[in-house]
């Protein structure tokens, strides 16, 4: 009976010492926030933050003044029981309990990381109220505006080694299911304004599921997912777990998100008393939304407004490529300084009018064009990129004319139409070829080329082009000049360039042979010479004009192709032998026709 009494007595008292050990562990379960350690801290991607390419940055240099008292004056030494306090004196919605996780963090900014505290406090007095007002359009804890400050140090270019990125951290899929536009142009969550909305609603959504917000700013970080498969393992009722009873079972960088969070409302807060001189503002930066339906660069908006493409890449780091690719079925968003914003309304026709050519989007493209910006500007063509097949401006226009008219064709008798021969300026419309252009103008391709200096097929939207055409055309084009005198016949056919080019080459080369006839010894001794070129020359004429060929015109200038400019000076090399026998040929049979003439006239005379 004693040996009966005595089992059950040692059974009782392992009961109750077993009792007494687990009551312990569930208290220390519940006071894991106050008292829990973790010398495995990983520090997240934010404290790494180059914090000297923070302080050059447009808005840094331009709207705010540098203090390096943080350099001279160092951290002073403060008890675990005065930081306490100051974390339970903030007005926090949010539990900010703290432990030596939380102080590990608060050392780490307050010691190492004091140049970046500076820098964010600046950035916060252009971000800050920015992340206030999402939040309270949200109706959910202030406090939270300090997570960006532990995901992204409020760089809102920064990019983890995961693909999160902008202030908030989103990941590309949490982005777009938050309806954040995330392509090549257009990045979303870098946009401080739209990544702060689906943020803040992203937060509300989170604490609906979990009803506490250390759970759900864990969450933020590392997903639900994971966030419900460290509560199953730990046990125990779901609705009465809080992130400090989940610790142990959350990966190693969740562990120190939410003891982050809240040694970064507490340096926020309280980096005076640690000796830490804020960035601070010379001047404010008030700025103001404009809706954009139009494609535009920021170039153009630079250029015409006067605004530092620095800073409106600072204002809206969400255009990727300097473009905001706007459309009537797509509006964006541009933050501009408040008072550039009726600037850009008056005048936004000349912004979407600045270098149009050089930043409209290629819609068409033939196998064999250039890019856009392979071809000569319009500026060029039109200041004296010259016609190759121009005729010499001192060319006598009686042969000009007779020329023409060897390929006659009924005229029009509208007097409103002009039949002769002309040289008007087409500007290239949306959607048309060279080949629209020539079989409009009854001209070959070629021709236009070669007016144009053009070395393949490709044209663009507004460019301008000069034709010189028979066919008839109305007076409101205005033709720069004509080709042939008035009483000239009309011809569709193309033939007629080349008989008027024939008839041209003819008449310079006899030009050319008579001044050769009055000075050949001097010709013989001939050396290069510099030739000023005039409006309406091109290496053609002038080749014609002294005897030379294109190509040793352009070897002579170092040209690779035909573009010149009215007003520049070319050097011409002496007449090559194949120009002097072209020039002694035509020498005998402008004498033959000559000699031929008198003949035929003292005939004429005798039987008169």
């Amino acid at each position: 009976m004693k040996r009966r009494l005595i089992i059950f007595s040692l059974l009782l008292a392992g009961l109750s010492g077993a009792a007494a050990w687990a009551a312990p562990k569930n208290n220390n379960v519940l006071d894991l926030k106050e008292s829990i350690t973790d010398d495995a801290i990983i520090y997240p991607e934010s404290f790494e933050t180059d914090t000297k390419k923070l302080l050059e940055s447009w808005y840094m240099k331009n709207y705010t003044d540098t203090d390096d008292r943080y350099r001279t004056s160092g951290n002073p030494s403060t008890s675990d029981e005065v930081i306490r306090k100051r974390l339970a004196d903030l007005p926090t919605v949010i539990d900010l309990p703290f432990n030596q996780i939380v102080r590990k963090y608060i050392d780490r900014y307050m010691e190492r990381g004091r140049p970046l505290v500076a820098s964010m406090l600046g950035l916060g007095i252009y971000y800050m109220p920015i992340f206030e007002q999402a939040l309270e359009a949200e109706q959910i804890p202030l406090e939270l505006k300090y997570l960006p400050v532990i995901e992204s140090a409020l760089d809102p270019n920064a990019v983890s080694r995961t693909g999160a990125g902008g202030l908030w951290q989103f990941m590309p899929a949490s982005a777009k299911g938050y309806d954040l536009e995330v392509s090549s142009l257009v990045d979303e969550r870098r946009d401080p304004y739209r990544s702060s909305q689906k943020a803040a609603k992203m937060l509300h959504d989170l604490y609906d599921t979990y009803g506490d917000w250390s759970l759900a700013i864990a969450a933020y970080n590392c997903g639900p997912g994971a966030v419900n498969k460290a509560i199953r393992r730990a046990g125990g009722d779901p609705k009465k777990q809080d992130f400090w009873s989940i610790y142990e079972y959350l990966s190693p960088e969740t562990r120190g998100y939410v003891p982050m969070f809240i040694a970064a409302n507490y340096v926020m807060n309280y980096y005076k008393e640690h000796n830490i001189s804020p960035v601070l503002p010379t001047r404010p930066l008030v700025t103001d939304t404009i809706g954009i339906s139009t494609r535009v660069h920021f170039d153009q908006i630079s250029k015409v407004l006067d605004i530092p493409k620095e800073e409106l890449r600072i204002l809206n780091p969400q255009f990727r490529a300097d473009i905001i690719p706007g459309s009537p079925e797509r509006q964006y968003m541009l933050i501009l300084p408040a008072q550039q914003v009726q600037a850009y309304i008056m005048s936004e026709a000349d912004i979407l009018a600045y270098d149009a050519s050089k930043y409209a989007r290629r819609t068409d493209a033939e196998p064999g064009d250039l890019p856009s910006d392979a071809l000569p500007a319009v500026d060029e063509l039109e200041e004296g990129l010259l016609l190759a097949s121009h005729a010499d401006p001192d060319e006598d226009d009686d042969v000009a004319a007779a020329s023409a008219g060897n390929a006659a064709g009924p005229r029009q008798e509208n007097a409103s139409l002009q039949a002769a021969t002309r040289t008007v300026t087409h500007t290239v419309a949306a959607g048309e070829t060279i080949n629209d252009i020539a079989e409009r103008y009854g001209v070959r391709v070629s021709d236009i080329r070669s007016w144009n200096s053009l070395r393949r097929n490709a044209v663009r939207k507004g460019q301008k082009l000069r034709v010189e055409t028979t066919m008839a055309v109305a007076d409101t084009q205005q033709p720069a000049k004509s080709s042939t005198r008035s009483n000239a016949a009309t011809s569709a056919a193309s033939t007629t360039k080349a008989a008027s080019s024939a008839s041209t080459t003819a008449a310079s080369r006899s030009k050319t042979t008579s001044a050769k006839t009055s000075t050949k010894k001097t010709t013989k001794a001939a050396k290069p010479v510099e030739h000023t070129i005039k409006n309406g020359e091109s290496l053609t004429t002038i080749a014609k004009k002294h005897g030379v060929t294109v190509e040793e015109l352009r070897k002579a200038n170092n040209l690779k192709g035909d573009a010149i400019r009215a007003g520049a000076t070319l050097k011409v090399p002496a007449k090559s032998s194949s120009a002097k026998s072209s020039t002694k040929s035509s020498t005998k049979k402008s004498t033959s026709k000559k000699s031929t003439a008198k003949k035929s006239k003292k005939k004429s005379t005798k039987r008169r």
